[in-house]
């Protein structure tokens, strides 16, 4: 492949990924291929009950077993004063009081808490040592009753998993204004009630977790290499609240990383483990999940049961909103569990309308299931299901189309302070649904539902009108929120004597593109090749404390860091463009990559300049340092906040109940795009996403002994290129007014806005046989028991008296 010209990699151009070549010639390096002369390997033995008490625990045999180095239980690690994980992200009460935060030892101690919880580590010469190993212990269990479901955890006499939580409940929060929401329901033309649940899923990253942990004895620290999406957040919380060591201990490497979806921020018990037990062996140990570890231990996502209301007026306007959410949170809290059904789910509620009141209200629940923590959206489309669910249900009742009921309802004037925290700064509502009604064709579908059921099919159309928060931040709102962490992100550009560039950044890529899409900013910012950017991430030995991904924050607050620490490399290269020239630096310009006189043709490229800056022969030292290399910090202002419609058409057989997504428009703002072809990837990838949860993935507990029943590819369904149309997609913009890029963010938008199209889409198609409502996922068994359903009492009214 030829390499792209410099028109075609500035901002704005379809640039392929540079990273790409090295993943699809086998050149990756994941954590599973890091190699450490003397590594052991380790293999975990979890518990096969979700509720139980350990009575004892007898590890002699495999201790004796061949190549076993040790066999490592609670007991050990709470000998060495080792801490439990922590969450990072703390709650406050409706009473004003501190949520129950309930220990999570790294390893089992006293009683385990769901299936897959960590009971021991094996370490031996080989995996397969280690795993036959672990066979032989010996665990006396007294089993104990168990719930996975939140609900049936909240009623009396529900077992118990944690004395300081006697109830189950972690916390009640609630947000807005509970007597004002009341009064305008009373006084309400309509109301519009469902119950909704936002079924529980499964990351799936193509790469399972894996983690390598080391330990120096010559200067007491330690390296782990792991597959996260966050390394420094990953140490800081090891070292100061697990481990009890200085930060500059140990070095978080997180190599190339196939995939996170969110279930790679978090702070893992094997991760503290690993490190532990490095340390104990004095060898390096080694540790990568089998896929149905996964299912069993990263942790899950939504798992939502939600009572939703709108009050309206007689003209169809929305007058009210009143929201109680039942949140699953497993059976530990992980990093960061508590955030994602409060903070990062009520304040969204709102949506693309000017509903005047809302009312939150949410139970955060332990349960014996996996912990419960961000999966892609993280909040986001928990909030946007149970909004645009609901507006398609007041539509339906109303008998007013559905994208005129939105229309009457959209924000249109900017900046908006939503009832629920929020002040969105920007968009244009009207715009994106205008794009998606025109390229979802939705005049024609009157015509295409008609010819749909001569072939005995019924076609339904469905609408979702989204909006997300990115870019989590600003730190000191964030931290009256409860964050435990800055928001902020840093970026360093580092200018070479030749005038190349090498940027370290504090965000992290496992697959968004990082190292193609800043190499544009960089390239058009300094007018060099692109070819000469390289960018690094990844490493907390190399780079300066940062936040890691997550949260679609990567260009809007990474980005951004890197452009503010370009604004520095600018000014520096002015004042020594202006010595060179003999000139006043208030006179120097700097465009496409050379420094010039004001109105005058003199100019020096810059690669003369970094040159004069590390060979500062001539080189006004009286005023400047020597180099050209520069650090920013950028913690922005406010959210930045995506937006979109999106437009799905189903058909449905109702002889065997089997939905099929015909076609799926999505319609987006991102604000500034950098790169058209890695947005529309992105968008392809979480519409994917949102599809499958709508249709097809369901994480399913046994309600009796919480046994996970999904627990692989056997029974829990992944979407297939089979099961999705080509998308069409689109985007309108409307650039963020508070980052110097513009940009807004994409990664989560389709997982976000697809849900409730493709549900409403559903309902729509089975509305003709009296069917009203159905939960995620719209499965052939699901859809065919609502029609049966649906169809006795109509056929009971026909029957003659």
């Amino acid at each position: 492949m030829n390499a792209p010209s410099e028109r075609e990699t500035g901002v704005g151009a379809s640039v392929r990924r540079k990273e790409d070549y090295r993943f699809l010639t086998g050149s990756g390096k994941y954590t599973d291929d890091v190699q450490i002369p003397g590594q052991t390997y380790a293999y975990f033995l979890r518990s096969p009950y979700a509720h139980a008490a350990i009575r004892s625990i007898n590890t002699d045999a495999a201790k004796s077993a061949p190549g076993v180095i040790a066999v490592l239980t609670g007991e050990d690690i709470a000998a060495d004063k080792v801490g439990g994980v922590p969450c990072g992200w703390l709650i406050t009460d409706v009473n004003g009081q501190p949520m129950k935060e309930p220990a999570h030892p790294a390893l089992a101690q006293g009683k385990v808490r769901y299936v897959g919880d960590q009971v021991a580590i094996v370490i031996a010469s080989t995996y397969l040592q280690a795993k036959d190993a672990a066979e032989l212990i010996e665990v006396d269990y007294e089993a104990l009753p168990a719930v996975a479901d939140a609900r049936e955890a909240l009623k009396p006499g529900a077992p118990v998993l944690h004395d300081v939580a006697p109830d189950n409940k972690c916390y009640t929060w609630s947000l807005g204004d509970k007597a004002a929401v009341d009064a305008a329901f009373a006084g309400a033309h309509h109301v519009t009630r469902l119950e909704l649940t936002n079924n529980r899923l499964v990351p799936n990253a193509m790469e399972p977790r894996a983690a390598l942990a080391q330990y120096s004895r010559a200067d007491d620290s330690y390296t782990l290499y792991v597959a996260n999406q966050n390394p420094h957040v990953e140490r800081l919380l090891l070292t100061a609240f697990v481990l009890g060591l200085p930060e500059h201990k140990m070095r978080v490497i997180a190599p190339d990383v196939g995939g996170g979806f969110g279930s790679k921020i978090f702070l893992y018990a094997e991760d503290v483990v690993l490190a532990w037990a490095s340390k104990k062996i004095n060898r390096p140990v080694k540790w990568t999940a089998e896929r149905s570890e996964s299912f069993l231990t990263d942790a899950h996502g939504r798992d939502h049961a939600t009572v939703a209301e709108m009050a309206v007026d007689q003209n169809g306007q929305f007058l009210a909103m009143r929201v109680h959410t039942v949140a699953n949170l497993g059976a530990y809290l992980s990093t960061f569990a508590t955030s994602v059904p409060t903070i990062l789910y009520a304040t969204l509620l709102a949506g693309q309308y000017k509903t005047p009141q809302i009312y939150a209200e949410v139970d955060g629940v332990f349960t014996n299931t996996t912990p419960v923590d961000a999966y892609r959206g993280a909040g986001r489309p928990e909030a946007a299901y149970v909004v645009e669910r609901l507006v398609s249900a007041v539509a339906r009742e109303m008998k007013i189309d559905d994208a005129e009921l939105r229309r009457r309802n959209f924000i249109t004037e900017f900046p908006y302070q939503t009832p629920v925290a929020l002040q969105y700064d920007t968009g244009d509502f009207n715009a994106c649904l205008d794009g998606a009604m025109d390229m979802a064709d939705v005049a024609g579908f009157p015509v295409r539902r008609e010819e749909a059921r001569s072939r005995g099919k019924l076609r339904g159309i469905g609408f979702s009108t989204y909006i997300e928060a990115c870019g989590l931040a600003p730190s000191n709102i964030a931290g009256m929120l409860g964050a435990r962490a800055g928001l902020y992100e840093v970026g360093e550009v580092r200018v070479h004597p030749t005038g190349s560039v090498t940027v370290f950044t504090g965000s992290h890529s496992h697959g968004q593109g990082h190292e193609t899409t800043f190499a544009q900013i960089v390239s058009a910012r300094l007018g060099i090749p692109f070819e000469q950017v390289d960018i690094v991430h990844g490493d907390t030995g190399r780079v300066p404390f940062g936040m890691g991904t997550y949260g679609s924050r990567s260009l809007a607050v990474g980005g951004s860091a890197i452009v503010k620490a370009l604004d520095k490399i600018e000014a520096k290269g002015k004042q020594i463009a202006a010595h060179l020239l003999e000139a006043s630096a208030s006179d120097i310009e700097f465009k496409d990559g050379k420094f010039s006189i004001a109105g005058t043709d003199r100019n020096v490229p810059f690669a003369q300049v970094a040159l004069a800056a590390y060979v500062p022969h001539n080189y006004p030292l009286d005023k400047l340092e020597p180099g050209l290399n520069e650090t920013a910090f950028y913690d922005p202002t406010n959210f930045t906040y995506p937006a979109g419609a999106h437009i799905c058409e189903v058909e449905v057989d109702p002889e065997t109940g089997a939905v099929e997504v015909v076609a799926m428009t999505a319609v987006d703002d991102f604000g500034k795009v950098i790169n058209p072809m890695i947005v529309e990837g992105q968008v392809h990838g979480g519409l994917a996403q949102g599809i499958g949860q709508a249709l097809l993935e369901n994480c399913v507990y046994d309600r009796e002994s919480a046994q996970l029943l999904s627990g692989s590819y056997m029974d829990y369904a992944m979407p297939r290129a089979e099961d999705l149309p080509s998308f069409r997609v689109g985007n309108r913009v409307t650039p963020c007014t508070h980052n110097p890029l513009g940009a807004k963010g994409c990664g989560e938008a389709g997982a976000i806005g697809s849900p409730p199209a493709v549900i409403n889409a559903v309902i729509d198609a089975l509305s003709p046989l009296g069917v009203t409502h159905l939960d995620m996922p719209a499965s052939p068994e699901r859809v065919w028991k609502a029609i049966q359903a649906a169809q006795q009492p109509m056929q009971a009214a026909s029957q003659p008296a």
